[in-house]
């Protein structure tokens, strides 16, 4: 039976350089890049390609060795430019000098994907480059082709600042976004559920899906905080989770018989002057994307958003689950007393980063830097973390728990029930500047190689 969740708790961090609903003309990038980073709980990555090899979009290129039937693809079709390495030679990233004209690998196409047993599912799932778009609950890592979850959900809605409109970056994939809901409901013992709010498309509202509505501020649109209140995972349970975006790419691999990487991705962020959407490829060098359309400054580039995107250089790459690129202003500087100063300018959670900031309303949109005004110091428990956290946990008590590497405690308290963006508001608004989405990473490699 369809829940509808009301979410009082949470924060919306209202910024400017929204991007606006049109797509601009951007050539294709010269290169791409896959990159074993982007995949939590990659254990060891192993090539399968060498410099110099020609690949086509589909190709694999590298697999994880804990998980072998797993086929991480190439974006784009052309040549094996590089592999960049860091310490000890651990893959960093994979780059493709990409062809003009994109060529495709070729899979099985499937007109009637319900005739289709779980098996052939599978087989060509992981064989077609889509599998990584599956993420197990709890963990946040790329699920096991062995595993049955109890559940699948799907989060038709993103609630993160200058998140791009679910709608707008699907618009044309309705048939492979349904292709994709009947193929993922054959994996699993239990329901695929589909999370939307009152602005989600009617072709997201499959009817091969339990469709659950959700209201509130951020993080309504987290599928963790979305899974804690439909069905909530427990020790020794298993759930998934799959963007949007991944479930249309899905459905695509079998009615077209191809992995197409293309995405429609926004640029956003204050420093954009013109934010607006772009159509490119995953993995794609956002050199050609700003070059341009960045306001002169010291900025910050971000492969995904504010909160759990990670920064990158104007030649960087996009990452795998990202939809977006943000710019916001950078905050190496030093403000005298700028955390008492009266502005309305500043936004603060605890209306102390500028006693003026609450008067400009809710719809007040606020031109933020990566200055975290003041420095890391004593962990002080304010209450406000579970002010911002719609879960009957306890983040504050969490956190210390796995600082403590009290493992019944991190079991007992929820850890099972969250990943880093679902206490990413908590890194936000501690007076403390912890950095709490990678303690909590700590306490979740702890749990998982107990």
């Amino acid at each position: 039976m369809s829940q509808n969740i009301k979410l009082k708790k949470g924060f919306d961090i209202n910024l400017a350089g929204k991007a606006e609903k049109k797509i601009a003309e951007l050539s294709l990038p010269e290169t791409f890049a896959l990159k074993p980073s982007d995949f939590v709980g990659m254990s060891r990555a192993k090539l399968l390609v060498k410099e110099g090899d020609t690949v086509k979009a589909g190709t694999p290129i590298m697999i994880d060795k804990q998980v072998e039937d797993v086929m991480y693809c190439a974006p784009v079709s052309g040549e094996i430019a590089e592999v960049v390495r860091g310490a000890k030679r651990k893959i960093l990233e994979i780059r493709i000098l990409a062809d003009k004209e994109i060529q495709f690998e070729s899979f099985s196409k499937h007109a009637d994907v319900s005739s289709l047993s779980k098996e052939a599912v599978i087989d060509q799932m992981t064989k077609g480059g889509v599998w990584p778009n599956i993420i197990q609950r709890p963990f946040g890592v790329v699920a096991s082709p062995q595993d049955t979850p109890k559940a699948i959900f799907i989060s038709a809605f993103d609630s993160h600042p200058l998140a791009p409109d679910t709608n707008f970056i699907l618009q044309g994939n309705e048939k492979y976004f349904e292709a994709g809901v009947a193929i993922l409901s054959k994996l699993t013992s239990g329901k695929v559920h589909i999370n939307v709010n009152k602005d989600s498309a009617d072709f997201l509202k499959s009817s091969k899906a339990q469709i659950n509505t959700v209201e509130g501020p951020h993080p309504a649109g987290n599928v963790g905080v979305q899974i804690h209140h439909i069905d909530p995972i427990n020790k020794g349970e298993v759930a998934w989770t799959v963007h949007p975006y991944g479930v249309a790419q899905i459905g695509k691999l079998f009615l077209e018989g191809k992995y197409d990487a293309s995405k429609i991705i926004a640029l956003a962020g204050s420093e954009v002057k013109t934010p607006q959407y772009y159509k490119t490829y995953s993995g794609a060098a956002i050199n050609k994307l700003v070059d341009g359309t960045i306001k002169e400054g010291h900025v910050r580039y971000i492969s995904g958003n504010v909160l759990t995107g990670n920064q990158i250089n104007s030649t960087g790459y996009l990452g795998f689950y990202h939809n977006q690129v943000t710019v916001i202003p950078e905050g190496d500087y030093y403000e005298f007393f700028g955390w008492i100063t009266p502005t309305t300018k500043k936004l603060s959670f605890h209306r102390a980063f500028g006693l003026l900031s609450f008067l400009g309303g809710k719809n007040k949109e606020y031109t933020l830097d990566t200055n975290t005004r003041g420095q890391h110091r004593a962990f002080v428990q304010t209450g406000s973390f579970e002010k911002v956290v719609p879960m009957d946990i306890l983040p504050t008590h969490l956190i210390k728990a796995i600082m403590a590497e009290d493992y019944d405690d991190m079991e007992g308290l929820g850890i099972y029930e969250v990943i880093e963006e679902d206490l990413a508001l908590c890194e936000f608004i501690d007076v403390s500047k912890n950095e709490i989405q990678s303690i909590l990473r700590e306490g979740i490699e702890l749990v998982k190689n107990s």
